[in-house]
């Protein structure tokens, strides 16, 4: 791969262990990588011009659901709590296949990546009509993103006690067997991997205890992480109360969801003794803060997560519930949100700014992503601050303050995936075309 050099930028945050800030700087990329951060770099390959820019890692998704960015603002699940808004969607979804799963994902992924994200997961937990993980893998190789599919599931149906339909469950052996298949056929456990694929049972409310222990020791065995949703509102601490007999947080340990290569998605309901355990057993944690408001699941105690040690990052969640899927978006929201539930100097922009680069990265077990330094992958987000969203701005690095939600250019492993603010690696017109006809022949 011929070197590139991203040359004058007004100001780089590098996000490296230092938290080391450029000014007036270049950064050389040579095969996939960080080759070199300084003043004065030269090269004899391209030369891309980023004065009036400010250039930071790219942004980390760590929870997302992208088929549903077929069904963004449906009726009747517009002003519902988690579990109405779940029902009214499950018919809808029931009614997907392979092409919905694949050009939801290409949409979904698109928006991600003009919002600055290099890499994302996403938790795939229905499988209707032959609907399969490889359809998502399919559009994050096309749109070229750094991908972190998991393979999710559900197994207690209605007639059983769960929340999904009958329809959407899976039988507990083939899911078992089909999580191997993916992870044997898709999972690259080498640095720099542009695919990871985890495990992810949907959520203690529609799978079994034998499930979540058996995913939990299927993981251990194949080397790749866990992820589920956890104790994202009131009746989702109820549900674990009533049926479990104790809280999410010893539940998830009880069965082995605890450790540095599990993360949690939500969180918004976690006490203080489950706090210390995330921490102790460095736990991760997806905080997804827009998706929460939407929802009124509540604010997420991100303060004292971060300052007990558990690992955080961010994750826009399913466009169904969001309904965006911008992660600029969502770091400032986090950031707000801190600073209404506890005061204006709880969080600054720098340190959301953090969460959603290195944070998420290492949520991810990814500390070759998230940061910009020497050795490290060239996932790359370039924003152009001459522009309206900055104008006035004393400190253009404010990103979260002043500035603008979109990229003008986007590098994952070196290669362009965004340029002048356009997708460069799929035509978006036509994919939009194509997401807009599955969307009305759903609402038919």
């Amino acid at each position: 791969m011929p070197e590139t050099l991203i040359r004058g930028a007004d100001r780089i945050l590098t996000m490296d262990d230092d938290r080391s800030e450029l000014s007036g700087a270049d950064i050389l990329i040579r095969d996939g990588k960080v080759a070199a951060i300084g003043q004065g770099l030269e090269t004899t390959g391209e030369v891309i011009p980023a004065s009036g820019c400010v250039i930071t890692p790219g942004l980390v998704n760590t929870h997302h659901h992208l088929y549903q960015s077929l069904t963004r603002a449906v009726p009747g699940g517009q002003d519902a709590l988690l579990f109405g808004w779940l029902r009214t969607l499950y018919p809808i979804w029931e009614r997907f296949g392979p092409e919905e799963m694949h050009v939801s994902a290409l949409t979904g992924l698109a928006e991600l990546a003009l919002s600055g994200c290099t890499m994302t997961s996403d938790h795939l937990y229905l499988y209707p009509n032959g609907a399969r993980l490889e359809d998502t893998i399919a559009a994050a190789r096309e749109i070229g993103l750094r991908f972190h599919p998991t393979r999710g599931a559900m197994s207690i149906g209605e007639s059983a006690g769960g929340l999904p339909p009958d329809s959407l469950v899976e039988r507990e052996a083939a899911i078992l067997e089909d999580m191997i298949r993916v992870v044997d056929a898709f999972h690259d456990p080498s640095e720099g991997a542009m695919v990871r694929v985890g495990l992810a049972p949907c959520s203690p409310f529609s799978v079994s205890r034998e499930l979540m222990r058996d995913a939990a020791l299927l993981a251990r065995d194949k080397g790749v992480m866990l992820h589920t949703h956890l104790a994202e509102n009131d009746e989702d601490v109820a549900y674990s109360l009533a049926t479990f007999g104790c809280r999410p947080g010893q539940y998830a340990e009880d069965l082995g969801w605890t450790g540095p290569d599990v993360w949690h998605a939500h969180c918004v309901k976690l006490d203080g003794q489950e706090i210390d355990l995330f921490a102790r057993s460095r736990t991760g944690v997806a905080h997804c803060p827009c998706s929460n408001c939407r929802l009124g699941s509540g604010i997420a105690p991100l303060r004292a997560m971060r300052d007990a040690g558990v690992p955080v990052g961010l994750g826009v969640d399913g466009s169904a519930s969001n309904d965006a899927g911008n992660l600029v978006l969502e770091a400032r929201q986090a950031m707000l949100l801190q600073r209404v539930a506890r005061g204006a100097d709880a969080m600054s922009a720098r340190e959301a700014l953090e969460i959603a680069t290195r944070g998420g990265a290492d949520v991810l077990g990814r500390p070759d992503c998230g940061r910009l330094a020497p050795g490290k992958r060239a996932d790359i987000a370039v924003w152009d601050v001459s522009g309206v969203e900055s104008a006035g701005s004393w400190d253009p690095a404010a990103l979260l303050l002043a500035g603008p939600t979109r990229v003008r250019d986007l590098f994952v492993d070196g290669r362009a995936v965004v340029r002048d603010h356009h997708m460069a690696t799929i035509d978006l017109s036509s994919t939009l075309a194509r997401q807009t006809a599955l969307a009305r022949a759903l609402m038919g």
